[in-house]
Protein backbone atom coordinates (compact mmCIF):
# COMPACT_ATOMS: atom_id res chain seq x y z
CA UNK A 1 0.00 0.00 0.00
CA UNK A 2 1.41 3.55 -0.77
CA UNK A 3 2.34 5.89 2.02
CA UNK A 4 0.89 9.18 1.89
CA UNK A 5 4.42 10.76 1.08
CA UNK A 6 5.69 9.59 -1.45
CA UNK A 7 9.50 10.71 -3.28
CA UNK A 8 8.38 12.06 -7.13
CA UNK A 9 11.25 9.77 -9.28
CA UNK A 10 11.94 10.09 -12.57
CA UNK A 11 13.81 7.31 -14.39
CA UNK A 12 16.55 8.25 -17.20
CA UNK A 13 16.72 5.42 -19.75
CA UNK A 14 13.89 2.86 -20.46
CA UNK A 15 16.42 0.08 -21.75
CA UNK A 16 16.42 -3.09 -20.40
CA UNK A 17 17.11 -2.52 -16.68
CA UNK A 18 14.46 -0.26 -16.25
CA UNK A 19 12.10 -2.55 -17.98
CA UNK A 20 13.19 -5.69 -15.51
CA UNK A 21 13.70 -4.03 -12.65
CA UNK A 22 13.34 0.30 -11.75
CA UNK A 23 9.72 0.90 -13.71
CA UNK A 24 8.13 -1.74 -11.70
CA UNK A 25 10.11 -1.04 -8.23
CA UNK A 26 8.92 2.00 -8.32
CA UNK A 27 5.78 1.08 -9.00
CA UNK A 28 5.34 -1.41 -6.03
CA UNK A 29 7.84 1.10 -3.81
CA UNK A 30 5.38 2.13 -1.00
CA UNK A 31 6.94 6.12 -0.55
CA UNK A 32 7.42 5.91 -4.36
CA UNK A 33 5.99 7.56 -7.50
CA UNK A 34 7.29 6.65 -10.77
CA UNK A 35 6.32 10.32 -12.17
CA UNK A 36 8.26 10.36 -15.14
CA UNK A 37 10.37 8.47 -17.89
CA UNK A 38 12.87 9.97 -20.23
CA UNK A 39 14.39 8.05 -23.07
CA UNK A 40 15.65 9.78 -26.14
CA UNK A 41 13.75 7.03 -28.66
CA UNK A 42 10.42 8.30 -29.23
CA UNK A 43 9.04 4.67 -29.76
CA UNK A 44 10.82 3.19 -26.82
CA UNK A 45 9.29 6.09 -24.89
CA UNK A 46 5.61 5.36 -26.31
CA UNK A 47 5.93 1.50 -25.55
CA UNK A 48 6.85 1.42 -22.09
CA UNK A 49 4.98 4.53 -21.10
CA UNK A 50 2.07 2.85 -22.33
CA UNK A 51 3.14 -0.31 -20.05
CA UNK A 52 4.20 2.00 -16.64
CA UNK A 53 1.72 4.88 -17.38
CA UNK A 54 3.82 7.87 -15.75
CA UNK A 55 2.76 11.25 -15.40
CA UNK A 56 5.03 13.11 -18.12
CA UNK A 57 7.11 11.73 -20.58
CA UNK A 58 10.44 13.41 -21.55
CA UNK A 59 12.91 12.59 -24.47
CA UNK A 60 15.47 15.28 -23.02
CA UNK A 61 16.94 14.56 -20.10
CA UNK A 62 17.44 18.59 -19.17
CA UNK A 63 13.99 19.00 -19.92
CA UNK A 64 12.73 16.63 -17.48
CA UNK A 65 15.53 17.90 -14.98
CA UNK A 66 13.92 21.41 -15.12
CA UNK A 67 10.34 19.87 -13.96
CA UNK A 68 10.07 20.95 -10.52
CA UNK A 69 7.67 18.07 -9.53
CA UNK A 70 10.57 15.78 -9.59
CA UNK A 71 12.48 14.86 -7.14
CA UNK A 72 14.95 12.41 -7.80
CA UNK A 73 16.28 10.65 -10.75
CA UNK A 74 16.85 6.97 -11.46
CA UNK A 75 20.23 7.08 -13.69
CA UNK A 76 19.93 3.26 -15.75
CA UNK A 77 22.15 3.88 -19.03
CA UNK A 78 25.07 2.68 -20.19
CA UNK A 79 28.00 2.86 -17.50
CA UNK A 80 30.09 5.46 -19.48
CA UNK A 81 27.25 8.34 -19.29
CA UNK A 82 26.78 7.52 -14.73
CA UNK A 83 28.61 10.64 -14.02
CA UNK A 84 28.04 13.16 -16.32
CA UNK A 85 24.29 12.11 -15.85
CA UNK A 86 24.74 12.38 -12.01
CA UNK A 87 26.63 15.84 -11.86
CA UNK A 88 23.69 17.09 -14.39
CA UNK A 89 21.10 15.43 -11.81
CA UNK A 90 22.53 17.12 -8.74
CA UNK A 91 23.31 20.71 -10.36
CA UNK A 92 19.89 20.59 -11.08
CA UNK A 93 19.30 20.07 -7.37
CA UNK A 94 17.84 16.08 -7.62
CA UNK A 95 19.03 13.45 -5.35
CA UNK A 96 20.59 10.47 -7.47
CA UNK A 97 19.98 6.44 -7.74
CA UNK A 98 22.30 5.23 -10.21
CA UNK A 99 22.73 1.85 -11.29
CA UNK A 100 26.57 0.26 -10.65
CA UNK A 101 28.82 0.46 -11.57
CA UNK A 102 29.08 4.20 -10.25
CA UNK A 103 31.18 5.22 -13.40
CA UNK A 104 34.19 3.89 -15.18
CA UNK A 105 37.21 5.66 -14.15
CA UNK A 106 38.30 5.89 -10.42
CA UNK A 107 39.28 10.27 -11.08
CA UNK A 108 35.80 10.25 -12.35
CA UNK A 109 33.85 9.09 -9.33
CA UNK A 110 36.31 11.11 -7.31
CA UNK A 111 35.23 13.91 -8.91
CA UNK A 112 31.53 12.89 -8.45
CA UNK A 113 31.74 12.47 -4.58
CA UNK A 114 33.36 15.93 -4.14
CA UNK A 115 30.40 17.32 -5.52
CA UNK A 116 27.97 14.95 -3.90
CA UNK A 117 29.27 16.31 -0.58
CA UNK A 118 29.31 20.16 -1.82
CA UNK A 119 25.12 19.79 -2.54
CA UNK A 120 24.18 17.80 0.56
CA UNK A 121 21.91 15.35 -1.62
CA UNK A 122 21.44 11.97 -1.49
CA UNK A 123 23.67 9.65 -4.08
CA UNK A 124 23.37 5.80 -3.81
CA UNK A 125 25.09 3.49 -6.33
CA UNK A 126 22.75 0.44 -7.37
CA UNK A 127 24.51 -2.24 -5.53
CA UNK A 128 20.97 -3.72 -5.18
CA UNK A 129 22.79 -7.37 -3.79
CA UNK A 130 23.00 -5.11 -0.22
CA UNK A 131 19.20 -5.51 -0.23
CA UNK A 132 18.59 -9.04 -0.36
CA UNK A 133 16.97 -10.28 3.08
CA UNK A 134 19.84 -13.15 3.21
CA UNK A 135 22.33 -10.49 2.82
CA UNK A 136 21.03 -8.09 5.25
CA UNK A 137 21.14 -10.09 7.60
CA UNK A 138 24.73 -11.92 7.47
CA UNK A 139 25.74 -7.73 7.47
CA UNK A 140 24.10 -7.23 10.74
CA UNK A 141 24.99 -10.61 11.99
CA UNK A 142 29.14 -9.64 11.12
CA UNK A 143 28.35 -6.35 12.91
CA UNK A 144 26.45 -7.41 15.97
CA UNK A 145 27.57 -11.09 16.59
CA UNK A 146 30.59 -12.28 14.62
CA UNK A 147 33.31 -11.06 16.49
CA UNK A 148 37.00 -10.53 14.97
CA UNK A 149 36.16 -11.87 11.39
CA UNK A 150 39.15 -14.48 10.39
CA UNK A 151 38.03 -15.29 7.07
CA UNK A 152 36.21 -14.41 3.72
CA UNK A 153 35.68 -16.33 1.03
CA UNK A 154 32.81 -14.69 -2.16
CA UNK A 155 31.90 -16.17 -5.05
CA UNK A 156 30.18 -15.34 -8.34
CA UNK A 157 29.45 -17.94 -11.33
CA UNK A 158 27.05 -16.38 -13.89
CA UNK A 159 25.46 -19.48 -16.47
CA UNK A 160 25.49 -20.41 -19.76
CA UNK A 161 22.17 -20.73 -19.10
CA UNK A 162 21.37 -17.32 -17.47
CA UNK A 163 19.65 -15.83 -20.50
CA UNK A 164 17.33 -18.78 -20.86
CA UNK A 165 15.82 -18.27 -17.06
CA UNK A 166 16.07 -14.48 -17.64
CA UNK A 167 14.32 -14.46 -20.57
CA UNK A 168 11.24 -16.38 -18.80
CA UNK A 169 11.56 -14.47 -15.46
CA UNK A 170 11.64 -10.93 -17.50
CA UNK A 171 8.86 -8.88 -18.81
CA UNK A 172 9.46 -8.67 -22.64
CA UNK A 173 11.97 -6.42 -23.23
CA UNK A 174 11.90 -3.44 -25.90
CA UNK A 175 14.10 -2.70 -27.64
CA UNK A 176 15.01 0.40 -30.07
CA UNK A 177 17.60 1.65 -33.13
CA UNK A 178 17.61 5.32 -31.55
CA UNK A 179 19.06 4.16 -28.09
CA UNK A 180 22.04 5.98 -27.19
CA UNK A 181 25.06 4.12 -27.09
CA UNK A 182 28.75 4.93 -26.23
CA UNK A 183 31.55 5.10 -28.45
CA UNK A 184 33.28 2.35 -29.64
CA UNK A 185 30.88 -0.82 -28.14
CA UNK A 186 32.48 -1.30 -24.70
CA UNK A 187 31.26 -4.69 -24.44
CA UNK A 188 33.13 -6.05 -27.15
CA UNK A 189 36.42 -6.36 -25.18
CA UNK A 190 34.43 -8.96 -22.44
CA UNK A 191 37.64 -9.21 -20.06
CA UNK A 192 36.52 -5.61 -19.64
CA UNK A 193 32.71 -5.82 -19.20
CA UNK A 194 32.45 -8.71 -17.15
CA UNK A 195 35.23 -7.35 -14.91
CA UNK A 196 32.87 -4.32 -14.59
CA UNK A 197 29.21 -6.30 -14.83
CA UNK A 198 29.90 -8.86 -12.58
CA UNK A 199 32.65 -7.59 -10.80
CA UNK A 200 30.96 -4.72 -9.10
CA UNK A 201 28.64 -7.30 -7.57
CA UNK A 202 31.18 -9.50 -6.16
CA UNK A 203 33.44 -6.67 -4.55
CA UNK A 204 30.81 -5.10 -3.16
CA UNK A 205 29.02 -7.60 -1.48
CA UNK A 206 32.70 -8.68 -0.21
CA UNK A 207 33.34 -4.86 1.30
CA UNK A 208 29.64 -4.84 2.19
CA UNK A 209 30.02 -8.06 4.58
CA UNK A 210 33.67 -8.12 5.52
CA UNK A 211 34.81 -4.45 5.43
CA UNK A 212 37.38 -2.48 3.38
CA UNK A 213 39.78 -3.83 0.67
CA UNK A 214 43.15 -2.70 1.07
CA UNK A 215 44.51 -4.93 -1.58
CA UNK A 216 44.60 -7.69 -4.64
CA UNK A 217 45.99 -10.10 -5.97
CA UNK A 218 44.30 -11.24 -9.31
CA UNK A 219 45.11 -14.43 -11.55
CA UNK A 220 42.87 -14.36 -14.70
CA UNK A 221 42.39 -17.36 -17.53
CA UNK A 222 40.32 -17.21 -20.58
CA UNK A 223 39.58 -20.27 -22.05
CA UNK A 224 36.96 -21.81 -24.22
CA UNK A 225 34.34 -18.12 -24.36
CA UNK A 226 34.57 -18.03 -20.34
CA UNK A 227 36.86 -15.77 -18.50
CA UNK A 228 37.95 -16.79 -14.86
CA UNK A 229 39.53 -14.71 -12.21
CA UNK A 230 40.90 -15.81 -8.82
CA UNK A 231 41.07 -13.16 -6.46
CA UNK A 232 43.13 -12.71 -3.22
CA UNK A 233 41.79 -10.20 -0.97
CA UNK A 234 43.66 -8.16 1.82
CA UNK A 235 41.35 -6.55 3.98
CA UNK A 236 42.07 -3.72 6.66
CA UNK A 237 40.51 -5.90 9.42
CA UNK A 238 43.94 -8.24 8.90
CA UNK A 239 41.02 -11.12 7.55
CA UNK A 240 42.10 -13.52 4.91
CA UNK A 241 39.86 -12.93 1.98
CA UNK A 242 39.18 -14.91 -1.68
CA UNK A 243 37.21 -14.08 -4.26
CA UNK A 244 36.21 -15.74 -7.36
CA UNK A 245 34.28 -14.55 -10.49
CA UNK A 246 33.69 -17.38 -13.61
CA UNK A 247 31.40 -15.70 -16.61
CA UNK A 248 29.89 -18.04 -18.06
CA UNK A 249 30.36 -21.49 -15.61
CA UNK A 250 29.04 -24.65 -17.17
CA UNK A 251 26.06 -25.29 -15.18
CA UNK A 252 23.78 -23.08 -13.01
CA UNK A 253 24.08 -19.96 -11.79
CA UNK A 254 25.67 -19.76 -8.07
CA UNK A 255 26.73 -16.66 -6.02
CA UNK A 256 27.44 -16.99 -2.17
CA UNK A 257 29.86 -16.17 0.66
CA UNK A 258 31.31 -18.22 3.52
CA UNK A 259 32.82 -16.60 6.63
CA UNK A 260 34.48 -17.13 9.46
CA UNK A 261 35.37 -15.69 12.60
CA UNK A 262 35.27 -15.46 16.27
CA UNK A 263 32.45 -16.41 18.05
CA UNK A 264 30.75 -17.68 15.03
CA UNK A 265 30.29 -18.38 10.85
CA UNK A 266 28.04 -17.66 8.28
CA UNK A 267 27.11 -19.30 5.24
CA UNK A 268 25.15 -17.47 1.93
CA UNK A 269 24.04 -19.13 -1.16
CA UNK A 270 22.05 -16.34 -3.48
CA UNK A 271 19.81 -17.28 -6.11
CA UNK A 272 19.98 -15.03 -9.42
CA UNK A 273 17.92 -11.84 -8.85
CA UNK A 274 15.13 -11.88 -10.95
CA UNK A 275 13.51 -14.91 -9.05
CA UNK A 276 13.36 -12.27 -5.92
CA UNK A 277 14.11 -14.84 -3.74
CA UNK A 278 15.82 -14.51 -0.50
CA UNK A 279 19.14 -16.03 -0.39
CA UNK A 280 20.06 -18.86 1.50
CA UNK A 281 21.99 -17.69 4.90
CA UNK A 282 23.07 -19.58 7.84
CA UNK A 283 24.89 -17.84 10.78
CA UNK A 284 25.79 -20.17 13.77
CA UNK A 285 26.23 -17.98 16.94
CA UNK A 286 28.48 -20.07 19.64
CA UNK A 287 26.47 -17.68 22.43
CA UNK A 288 23.88 -20.25 21.85
CA UNK A 289 25.10 -22.91 19.80
CA UNK A 290 22.43 -22.33 17.21
CA UNK A 291 21.96 -22.06 13.46
CA UNK A 292 19.65 -18.64 12.91
CA UNK A 293 18.53 -18.26 9.14
CA UNK A 294 16.18 -15.46 7.80
CA UNK A 295 13.23 -16.16 6.01
CA UNK A 296 12.97 -13.05 3.68
CA UNK A 297 9.84 -13.23 1.89
CA UNK A 298 9.78 -9.80 0.46
CA UNK A 299 12.83 -10.21 -1.46
CA UNK A 300 12.45 -7.84 -4.50
CA UNK A 301 15.70 -6.30 -3.65
CA UNK A 302 15.18 -3.60 -6.64
CA UNK A 303 12.07 -2.31 -4.96
CA UNK A 304 13.31 -2.24 -1.31
CA UNK A 305 16.70 -0.52 -2.67
CA UNK A 306 14.49 2.46 -4.18
CA UNK A 307 12.14 2.30 -0.95
CA UNK A 308 15.43 2.32 1.25
CA UNK A 309 17.07 5.73 -0.96
CA UNK A 310 13.61 7.57 -0.58
CA UNK A 311 13.66 6.89 3.36
CA UNK A 312 16.63 8.91 3.48
CA UNK A 313 14.87 11.56 1.47
CA UNK A 314 11.76 11.87 3.15
CA UNK A 315 12.61 10.69 6.52
CA UNK A 316 16.02 11.15 6.94
CA UNK A 317 16.70 7.57 8.13
CA UNK A 318 20.60 6.47 7.52
CA UNK A 319 22.11 5.35 4.27
CA UNK A 320 22.14 1.62 4.41
CA UNK A 321 22.81 1.91 0.48
CA UNK A 322 25.65 2.37 -1.34
CA UNK A 323 27.05 5.79 -0.98
CA UNK A 324 29.47 7.57 -3.37
CA UNK A 325 32.41 6.72 -1.11
CA UNK A 326 30.90 3.02 -1.52
CA UNK A 327 30.97 3.21 -5.40
CA UNK A 328 34.39 4.39 -5.44
CA UNK A 329 36.12 1.89 -3.47
CA UNK A 330 34.81 -0.47 -5.69
CA UNK A 331 35.94 0.77 -8.52
CA UNK A 332 39.23 1.08 -6.86
CA UNK A 333 38.94 -2.95 -6.43
CA UNK A 334 37.94 -3.19 -10.01
CA UNK A 335 41.06 -1.18 -11.22
CA UNK A 336 43.17 -2.90 -8.84
CA UNK A 337 42.24 -6.63 -10.02
CA UNK A 338 42.57 -5.69 -13.85
CA UNK A 339 45.79 -4.20 -12.61
CA UNK A 340 47.33 -6.73 -10.96
CA UNK A 341 46.60 -8.58 -13.58
CA UNK A 342 48.41 -7.15 -15.94
CA UNK A 343 51.61 -6.62 -13.29
CA UNK A 344 52.03 -10.46 -11.88
CA UNK A 345 52.21 -7.87 -8.93
CA UNK A 346 49.52 -7.17 -5.46
CA UNK A 347 48.47 -3.81 -6.24
CA UNK A 348 47.40 -1.56 -3.21
CA UNK A 349 43.86 -0.15 -4.04
CA UNK A 350 45.13 3.68 -2.81
CA UNK A 351 47.47 3.33 -5.70
CA UNK A 352 45.33 2.78 -8.60
CA UNK A 353 44.27 5.02 -11.07
CA UNK A 354 42.17 5.36 -14.66
CA UNK A 355 39.94 2.42 -15.16
CA UNK A 356 39.44 -1.34 -15.92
Amino acid sequence: MKETDLLNVGVLGAGPISQAAHFEACQKARNVRLFAICDQSSELLEAVGAIYQPEKRYREFDEMLADSDIHAVIVATADQFHVAQCRAALRAGKHVLVEKPLGVSVEEIAELGAEVEQTGLVLQAGHNRRFDPGVAHAHSFVQDELGRMQSYRGWYRDSTSRYAMTDNLQPLIRHSSQARRPEGDPKRDREKYFLLTHGSHLLDTGRFLAGEITAVRARHNESFGAHCWFIELTFASGALGHAELTVPCRGDFEEGFDIGGEFGSVRGRLPLTWYHKCGEVECFSVRDGMYRRPLGADAFSYRLQVEAFADVILRGVRQTGAGVGDGLACMQALVAVARSVEQGATVQLRDVTGGV
